[in-house]
């Protein structure tokens, strides 16, 4: 929770939700969420409705919008420790936990604002009581797992409300124990399923016509098929970087949870009901990977639901698996990290570009529509930490390869490492935030905007999402049509919000004083176009200017 409110909002990404949330706290309308008074209906409204709430307890802040997603991750190491508890027993469930909380890029996004915490929480809840409850015949604590997959619908998408239930159910099926249906699918769990995370697309349909084609057809079909009607500016991995990058978030715990799977799948354990729990775990695991794999559209987010499950796997190979092994495994791949970190420190930015385009989808935008990608400088300091805290734990794990005291030692010496280098992961997600963040140029619009004066956005409103929350002015959006807002810039009644070329063009020349705010870079800016362009600041990777 530490260093929550130490740095402004991070854009593109987190200022657009923080300042959907706040014009949710101004209107009171979860039915139809807006952006900048625009409506936006890429995602439903949990994120938005708990920060408004949090924001009325504690003030609209940084701090307060983090402490969202933050208490969400904290939700899903909870569940997660607690179904490897009752799975394996006590030990078992600190490691899944500990597990799920020191994988990297779980953690990152446990201190961003975004619904993927969320989302990942419901989900991981959903499995524990669901899970628990088939195994102990509660009936409460299923229905309790049901409606926690449709709060996992209501927190990102519907598909996180049907999916993991699939996977529960062929894994039941597959050992006969999926009769009688009721059994893990009684009526209250289904309704609740299906009022809450199908109940608010059917009122936003009948509030916004043609936004149920939007989701289902264009954010959903031909996204996979990337012949989307009103695309963003995503950039989607290949399939080999989307397995990269999510494998490399999970590190060191994808390694024996893969084992894990492996046994199970020689041994054919998904025809034994007292492995159907892990069954389901493992179908999830894989499923996620693999399907997304398989889709068309990947961004590196995209793993993160396996996250839980791979922890909980993981959490059984350290119980189960040759701990020396175990340990000796762990040992030589912290002294590869320790290596990589290393030769990357001594090359410096030049050897972190590949990453930072793989991992950030900020940078992948930039880099595609010519704003300005992020120094890398800043990073390197943290790769030499890296290096010298990989190397210590490689170390320690060596020495204890010789010592048979069972698995926990070796498994806590991974956990303790990993402790180590979370502080350098949030240091870099800290600097990277700073470096972005459209507050400072926000501060100058604030401290020189007069009444009459015209406020400019060139590009999707989502990359200076934050630009209204910081500087109290709405701006109008020019060449930004492609973005989280396409569909509802389509709407006559969005027409003042966006403007075209020449209508900007129009206003420059006019008597109205004009403040446009770029995130490109000079030659790929249409502020060449403009006569009399003056700079007036620059900052955040972003410039201000001004025609008079």
């Amino acid at each position: 929770m530490l260093g929550l409110g130490g740095v402004p909002f991070d854009d593109p990404g987190e200022g657009m939700h923080a300042e959907i949330a706040r014009e949710l706290r101004a209107s009171g309308d979860a039915v139809r969420l807006t952006l900048n008074g625009v409506r936006y209906v890429d995602k439903p409204p949990l994120l938005y409705a708990l920060l408004a709430t949090a924001f009325g307890v504690g003030g609209a802040s940084e701090r307060m919008a983090r402490l969202v997603p933050a208490l969400a991750a904290l939700t899903a190491v909870a569940a997660t420790a607690w179904l490897g508890a009752r799975l394996l027993g006590t030990r078992c469930g600190f490691v899944a936990g500990a597990a799920l909380a020191t994988s990297c890029g779980f953690f990152v996004y446990g201190r961003y604002v975004r619904p993927e915490t969320l989302f990942v929480g419901a989900i991981a809840t959903g499995f524990a009581l669901l899970l628990v409850g088939v195994i102990e015949d509660r009936r409460l604590a299923v229905a309790l797992g049901l409606a926690a997959f449709g709060v996992a619908g209501l927190a990102k998408d519907p598909l996180g409300a049907l999916l993991p239930p699939v996977a529960i159910g062929l894994a039941l099926a597959a050992c006969g124990c999926a009769r009688p249906v009721r059994r893990w699918l009684p009526a209250s769990g289904v309704a609740a399923l299906v009022l809450l995370g199908l109940g608010w697309y059917v009122a936003a349909s009948l509030a916004t016509p043609g936004f149920a084609w939007y989701t289902i057809v264009d954010n959903h079909l031909l996204n996979v098929a990337r012949a989307r009607r009103f695309p963003d500016e995503d950039v989607p991995l290949s399939a080999a970087e989307f397995l990269v990058v999510g494998a490399v978030g999970a590190l060191p715990w994808l390694a024996p949870a893969s084992a894990i799977v492996w046994r199970l799948a020689r041994a054919r354990a998904w025809r034994d009901p007292a492995e159907a729990a892990w069954t389901a775990l493992a179908l999830w695991a894989v499923g996620v990977f693999g399907v997304t794999a398989l889709s068309g559209f990947r961004l590196p987010h995209y793993g993160l639901p396996a996250y839980p499950a791979i922890a909980l796997l993981a959490a059984r190979g350290w119980a189960e698996l040759d701990a020396r092994r175990l340990a000796a495994a762990h040992a030589a791949l912290f002294a590869a990290l320790a290596g990589m970190c290393a030769y990357a420190w001594a090359r410096g930015p030049a050897a972190l570009s590949g990453v930072l385009d793989a991992t950030d989808v900020a940078t992948r935008k930039a880099a595609s529509t010519g704003g300005v990608v992020v120094d890398a400088t800043m990073f390197v300091p943290l790769l030499g930490v890296g290096a010298l805290v990989f190397a210590a734990g490689a170390t320690v794990l060596t020495a204890l390869v010789f010592v048979r005291r069972g698995p926990a030692l070796p498994a806590y010496a991974v956990i303790a490492t990993l402790l180590l280098v979370l502080p350098a992961v949030a240091t870099g997600l800290a600097a990277s935030a700073s470096a972005r963040a459209v507050k400072s140029i926000a501060r100058e619009v604030a401290a020189r905007f007069e009444p009459g004066d015209v406020l400019v956005h060139e590009g999707p409103l989502e990359n200076s999402g934050a630009l209204e929350w910081y500087s109290g002015v709405r701006p109008v959006i020019v060449d930004g049509r492609r973005s989280v807002l396409a569909f509802a810039a389509s709407r006559p009644d969005a027409a003042d919000a966006f403007w075209d070329q020449a209508r900007l063009a129009a206003v420059w020349r006019g008597e109205r004083r004009v403040w446009l705010v770029t995130g490109r870079r000079p030659g790929a800016s249409l502020v060449t176009t403009l006569p009399a362009a003056r700079l007036l600041a620059s900052g955040g990777g972003r410039r201000l200017y001004v025609n008079r």
